[in-house]
C-alpha cells in the first residue's frame, strides 16, 4: 500500500488557499497511485491558530471546506483516501 505524506506550506488563517495546497497534493499522491494521503496537523487553518479559532465565522468556513473536501474525496476514486492527521 502506498502512503502518501503532504509536505505543505500553508500560511496561517488561509483556509482556501491551504485548501487547494491540499487537494493538490493529494491529486499528485493520487497520480502517483497512493491509497492514502496524510496531510501535517493543522494544515487547513495552519500553525499557531491562536486567536483564530474564537471567531465563529472561521469555524463555519472550516466546516464549509471539510464538506467540499468530503465530496472531492469521494470523487478521487475508491482507490484513494485523504486523510487529516497530526503527526
Amino acid at each position: 500500500m502506498k502512503i502518501a505524506i503532504a509536505q505543505l506550506n500553508p500560511v496561517i488563517g488561509d483556509i482556501l488557499g491551504n485548501a487547494k495546497l491540499i487537494l493538490d497534493a493529494a491529486q499528485k499522491a493520487q497520480n502517483l497511485d497512493a491509497k492514502l494521503i496524510i496531510t501535517p496537523e493543522l494544515s487547513l487553518i495552519d500553525y499557531p491558530p491562536r486567536d483564530l479559532l474564537i471567531y465563529p465565522s472561521l469555524i463555519e468556513r472550516i466546516r464549509k471546506i471539510i464538506q467540499i473536501f468530503a465530496i472531492r474525496n469521494s470523487s478521487f476514486s475508491r482507490n484513494c483516501n485523504l486523510q487529516f492527521s497530526s503527526l
